[in-house]
């Protein structure tokens, strides 16, 4: 573990901290009233959450950002949260999304539709709706009352008549010069976001002064309109009323956790009558702590919803001090008290249980299958192999390169017959090129030398992507180190499975769950490491000697490396060979290279 950074170089302010691995990457973003107090907790004497040690045997460097008060640290350890999915923080997934009507304020003449995609793009959104037909409901009276365009096309005031939608008097016609000014148009789009944002009061008072000034003004069809609007404005608030007056506002929250999955579940309950519910899913989640995961979840939630009731019910106890600046934010943004609290008795109580109960039946019907399965396969695989316990984490190699240049070893994580994406590691081979033997060693030389030192997790089953010899290879390497685990070699092509101390390899039938998890993570680790040697074979194109070369380009020199494999290779090539790969043009440019006197712009070693 890295020794503890000096702590009186960080600020005693808010903001957030952000603990980064050797490779720069993020593992994990909080936030904090005081950052250098925060921090300290950390390094602190005493005992650690499982999840703790493991962030601090991985980091390398802590970058903070300050920021003026707390408030504002919530908000930005959201963004970086939902923009970088750090490997110890909760990531929010539900299991659905809702629509919400979309006003594109960004655009000049803004248009309204309903979306299920919610994106911080500078337009407005307003939902999510529920249930789902108060979604059409609305964008009907968005249409009837304000009449602001649905349709996609460009507003250049160009076209000769105008469609339908005005003629139903449901559009004011900006596409056509004459029909509606600038000014109307946003009047009509600021009542739209009045009434979409529940601000009615305020909307009731616009629309009255225009129908007076309408009717002073003698445009008395128009005063109608806005009278009929009106109406329509005072009865939605009026039935808003009567409902907020018959029961509660509250969204309840509960969860059910075993064996690493979490699941939770909304309740929303609006006018004291539950409405509907949202299910969320977290795999292999691992053991944190409710504070962590109430805190992180609520953050992401409610950065993706508009409509905030007045109370949050969860089923557990979380800290004040965690909870109070989520409080604050979510009152600032309501416009009204926002209050998070854990019933203990009456309907609240009763809500969460009812919560707690659909989440442990939602978790049973989304992770039994899985479970099932993986574990089938495993035991189909350890039954096959002759292994002493049932291989709950496989993890696999693969090399790859071209012609010996660029070569990577991959390394897939499977738990329970499921890959864990979070945990693949990728080697860059040094001093191997072209030798898969050589690589292998390397890199699980490599992998288990550091686990070892570390005190992590050694895999129940070791698969090697080839024969007798790429497994050979792996068993010497793990066998220099002082490491011993059960290992197996998948054959290409007759997918054979040859294992330490049997003479013959094993040969499973095409249907047997063991050999299709074994495919799965051969194939998982072919995948993994081509696509971090492609993108290396990309950036050594770019950096090629043949760019130097006049009429050679990024493309062309991509195509030449690919199909000669080097730019030796290239140089050396006959003109016809290079035409048909990069054209004629290409051709010619690389052989008049070679003619080229040396310190020429253009030249290069290799002669024809």
């Amino acid at each position: 573990m890295p020794a503890a950074p000096d702590l009186s170089t960080y600020p005693d302010q808010p903001g957030i901290y952000i603990y980064r691995s050797a490779a720069g990457k993020i593992l994990y973003v909080g936030k904090a009233r005081s950052i250098r107090k925060r921090l300290a907790s950390y390094f602190g004497a005493g005992p650690k959450h499982p999840r703790t040690e493991a962030l601090l045997s991985e980091f390398a460097t802590i970058d903070t950002v300050v920021t003026s008060n707390e408030m504002e640290a919530l908000a930005l350890e959201n963004v970086f949260i939902k923009r970088h999915q750090p490997t110890y923080n909760v990531c929010l997934k539900d299991d659905k999304t809702y629509p919400y009507i979309k006003v594109t304020t960004g655009e000049p003449w803004p248009r309204a539709f309903v979306t299920r995609r919610f994106q911080k793009d500078g337009h407005s959104y307003f939902g999510p709706f529920l249930p789902v037909r108060t979604c059409r409901g609305a964008m009907k009276m968005v249409t009837r009352l304000f009449q602001i365009r649905t349709c996609r096309i460009e507003i250049d005031g160009s076209l000769p008549r105008p469609c339908l939608y005005h003629d139903m008097h449901a559009c004011l016609g900006p596409c056509v010069a004459g029909l509606t000014t600038r000014e109307a148009y946003a009047d009509a789009v600021n009542d739209v976001l009045l009434f979409l944002g529940g601000k009615n009061a305020e909307l009731r008072e616009r629309l009255a002064g225009k129908m007076r000034t309408a009717a002073e003004e003698e445009r008395f069809e128009m005063a109608a309109a806005y009278r009929d609007c009106l109406r329509t404005v005072e009865e939605l608030e009026q039935k808003q009323r009567v409902d907020l007056t018959s029961g509660e506002d509250a969204d309840v929250f509960g969860e059910f956790a075993d064996g690493g999955n979490l699941s939770a579940v909304l309740l929303v309950v609006r006018g004291g009558r539950m409405l509907d519910s949202r299910s969320f899913f977290f795999e292999r989640i691992g053991d944190v702590e409710p504070e962590e995961f109430w805190v992180s979840f609520l953050e992401q939630y409610y950065d993706s919803t508009t409509f905030l009731p007045k109370e949050v019910h969860l089923p557990v106890d979380v800290a004040d001090e965690a909870l109070e600046p989520i409080e604050e934010w979510l009152s600032e943004r309501r416009g009204g008290r926002v209050t998070i609290r854990v019933p203990r008795r009456g309907a609240g109580f009763d809500r969460i249980r009812i919560a707690r109960d659909n989440a442990r039946e939602n978790h049973a019907r989304r992770f039994r299958k899985t479970r099932e399965a993986g574990e089938k396969a495993t035991l189909a695989l350890a039954r096959a192999l002759d292994l002493p316990l049932r291989p709950s984490r496989i993890e696999c190699f693969d090399v790859s390169h071209f012609q010996g240049a660029e070569t990577y070893a991959s390394c897939v994580v499977f738990l329970d017959g499921h890959p864990a994406k979070k945990e693949y590691r990728v080697f860059r081979i040094e001093g191997a090129a072209g030798d898969d033997f050589a690589s292998i060693s390397q890199a699980v030389a490599r992998r288990y030398s550091r686990v070892r030192d570390e005190g992590g997790v050694l895999p129940d089953l070791l698969l090697i992507d080839g024969g007798k010899a790429q497994l050979s290879a792996a068993l010497a390497s793990l066998d220099r180190i002082g490491v011993e685990i059960p290992a197996a070699g998948i054959a290409k092509r007759e997918e054979k499975l040859f294992v330490p101390g049997r003479t013959s390899p094993v040969e499973l039938p095409r249907r047997n769950a063991g050999l299709r998890l074994v495919q799965r993570a051969r194939d998982e680790a072919h995948r993994f490491g081509l696509r971090h040697h492609r993108a290396a074979r990309t950036k050594a194109a770019l950096r090629s000697p043949l760019l130097s070369i006049p009429g050679i380009g990024p493309g062309s020199v991509r195509k030449l490396l690919t199909a000669f494999g080097g730019a030796d290779a290239v140089l050396a090539a006959t003109g016809e060979a290079l035409a048909a790969v990069a054209g004629k043009r290409a051709a010619q440019a690389i052989l008049r290279s070679r003619s080229l006197p040396e310190g020429d712009p253009g030249y290069n070693r290799r002669t024809p």
